[in-house]
């Protein structure tokens, strides 16, 4: 773990390769979005976002062009090659088994869950915002691998921590119907007011689902200045990418 870079510490097999990048990459956006911004659709300069993003594939070595998202806090599951395509398809996980594809999944306090199949056969990324996260997004994705969920591995990656996440009762009576389970993942704070633990409730959901190798957490993205925080910055916050992919 370094200020650029995060490199999940996960047993995944040789073949699957995954990072997280920080506010601190070699990127050429300026304030507030300095430096690294990686958000087409944060409010920062275009040329400047596509700058950030061709420094990431040179840093890296990434052995294509990363498949970018267009994320709208659903379900959706796309399912990707490495072809480069100025497309970005409206979906919030991805999954590919096509070596040289790079998966990407843009965050700024939502949950990046990163997956491969232990035969390094396939990958997947998600975004679990709180809304992704009740409403399935996790268990989407993991329909949509081939490997059994017990022979798969998943990182959780940075997002907002429990002691920075309140949240109303809306939230937590999104959970809670979906599982009882889900109220040892909140804490009181206030009257109807809660702090959520959104890596603790992603442990749930897989672990519900069958997938029993769960690595990552223990990050705070809004404490943690290294990262983009869309509670901490507002609308003039970026974004980081977390990445998977299969080395050809």
């Amino acid at each position: 773990m370094t200020d650029t870079w995060i490199f999940p510490d996960w047993p995944a097999p040789p073949q699957v390769h995954a990072a997280i990048t920080t506010r601190h990459g070699p990127g050429v956006s300026t304030s507030p979005y300095e430096r690294f911004n990686l958000g087409l659709r944060s409010g920062d300069s275009v040329d400047a976002v596509q700058a950030n993003r061709s420094a990431l594939q040179q840093a890296l070595g990434l052995p294509a062009v990363p498949r970018w998202l267009h994320q709208v806090h659903g379900v959706s599951v796309a399912e990707l090659g490495p072809l480069p395509s100025a497309d970005e398809p409206q979906a919030d996980a991805a999954v590919s088994h096509i070596p040289g594809t790079v998966l990407s999944i843009l965050t700024a306090d939502c949950l990046p869950v990163l997956f491969c199949a232990d035969d390094g056969s396939e990958i997947g990324a998600a975004h679990a915002g709180w809304r992704g996260l009740a409403n399935g997004v996790l268990e989407a994705t993991l329909t949509q691998l081939q490997a059994p969920c017990a022979r798969l591995l998943a990182w959780l990656g940075p997002c907002i921590g429990a002691a920075s996440y309140e949240v109303g009762a809306d939230v937590r009576a999104a959970f809670i119907a979906h599982d009882p389970a889900a109220a040892g993942c909140f804490v009181p704070t206030r009257p109807d007011h809660w702090l959520c633990d959104l890596a603790a409730l992603a442990r749930q959901r897989l672990a519900a689902a069958g997938v029993t190798r769960i690595y990552g957490g223990g990050f705070d993205t809004l404490a943690d200045q290294r990262f983009y925080s869309y509670r901490r910055d507002g609308a003039a916050s970026g974004r980081f990418a977390s990445l998977v992919w299969l080395q050809p």
